[in-house]
């Protein structure tokens, strides 16, 4: 059974690795009073979003820059979102509101609405924004002197988590687990290889000379997990790319409850392991069953081994700006959640029955 010892300890260290890395080297968006005079397009696909998209719209509001568009996507919203948007173009000559004619076969919906919104715009950098996104500062300007200094075709940012009920704090965290002990986040910037590749839809900044060379959106029209494909996309044109987590002028309440997270991470979790289920199963008993074989043939050892998986919750919590305490604490739950995302993902790819918003993604 030594092998089992040995699986158990290199998964640990290897862990240990990565989300030293990325505690390491935390990658910054520095606070900047370079003037920038080139146009930045704010682009927001919107879909029944009356909860999220006034508070948006104010964030924005508060960033008294010229150089700013602010464009909004109204998607056949059913709510007042539209009504929301109207109001506070009446006070912002900055936001512009278009309309969804129609959802081409073939689309899926996000996907559209962003390849609709570049096409209404001028600016040198698009920058994709989801409606439940909350910005503070001057961010918006600082991402793009960024991307800027490091010549980026791409940058992306995780935003830090908002959780505010108990079903988020026992969800929430797992995705930023799973990113930060997987992948060295400075590996997406200096790496070629397009498998060291990493985004989230929530806030993506694009030069936008080269995607209006590529299209991503139309070229991935409909996928489901396109921040993923389209990163690695990049990373195979030979385009730099970026992602970022721990910037806390970019916040986000992904989820509203333990359905909610459970719903939405059953749509992309495997991609996290390369679209491979059975990778992501892997991590999971190592993850959750990897103390196993040392309490029973090393038992000097699981105290190390648990020591060690302590460190990983608090060194990934601090680069990712997570609460320490919930990350520790709740860490056998994110297990059992993962657990439960997997199962229903597995089941949503067999019936191919996967809803989002009202509308059938597969």
């Amino acid at each position: 059974m030594h092998y089992l010892i040995y699986i158990s300890l290199g998964f640990v260290g290897l862990q240990m690795f990565n989300v030293l890395l990325n505690f390491l080297f935390r990658q910054k968006i520095l606070k900047t009073d370079v003037q920038n005079n080139e146009l930045i397009s704010v682009l927001i696909p919107a879909r029944n979003e009356e909860a999220n998209i006034g508070n948006l719209l104010e964030d924005l509001y508060k960033i008294k820059n010229d150089t700013i568009e602010i464009v909004v996507f109204n998607d056949h919203s059913t709510d007042n979102t539209s009504e929301i948007i109207k109001k506070f173009a009446e006070k912002d000559a900055r936001v512009r509101l278009i309309h969804s004619e129609n959802l081409p076969t073939g689309w899926l919906g996000k996907n559209h609405a962003c390849y609709k919104l570049a096409q209404h715009v001028k600016g040198n950098y698009l920058l994709f924004v989801d409606a439940d996104v909350k910005l503070s500062g001057n961010i918006v300007a600082d991402a793009v002197s960024y991307l800027k200094r490091y010549k980026l075709g791409l940058l992306s940012v995780f935003p830090k988590q908002i959780q505010q009920s108990i079903g988020e704090k026992l969800t929430v965290p797992l995705m930023n687990y799973i990113l930060l002990t997987l992948l060295p986040l400075i590996f997406v910037r200096v790496s070629p290889f397009k498998s060291h590749a990493a985004a989230n839809g929530q806030f993506m900044l694009f030069d936008a000379d080269i995607y209006k060379k590529l299209q991503p959106h139309q070229q991935f029209k409909n996928s489901a997990v396109e921040d993923i494909v389209i990163s690695r996309f990049y990373k195979k044109k030979n385009i730099k790319i970026a992602c970022l987590t721990g910037e806390e002028r970019i916040q986000c309440r992904m989820y509203n409850s333990y359905n909610d997270a459970l719903n939405g991470f059953s749509k992309n979790v495997f991609m996290f392991f390369g679209n491979m289920p059975v990778l992501a199963f892997m991590f999971w008993a190592c993850a959750t069953l990897g103390i196993v074989p040392l309490v029973v043939f090393e038992v000097h050892m699981a105290f190390v081994y648990f020591l060690a998986a302590i460190l990983v919750q608090i060194l990934y919590s601090i680069t990712c700006k997570q609460n320490l305490f919930i990350a520790v604490l709740f860490f056998p739950a994110h297990l059992f959640f993962m657990l439960q995302v997997m199962i229903r993902a597995l089941i949503v790819k067999k019936k191919k029955n996967y809803s989002w918003k009202g509308r059938n993604i597969y």
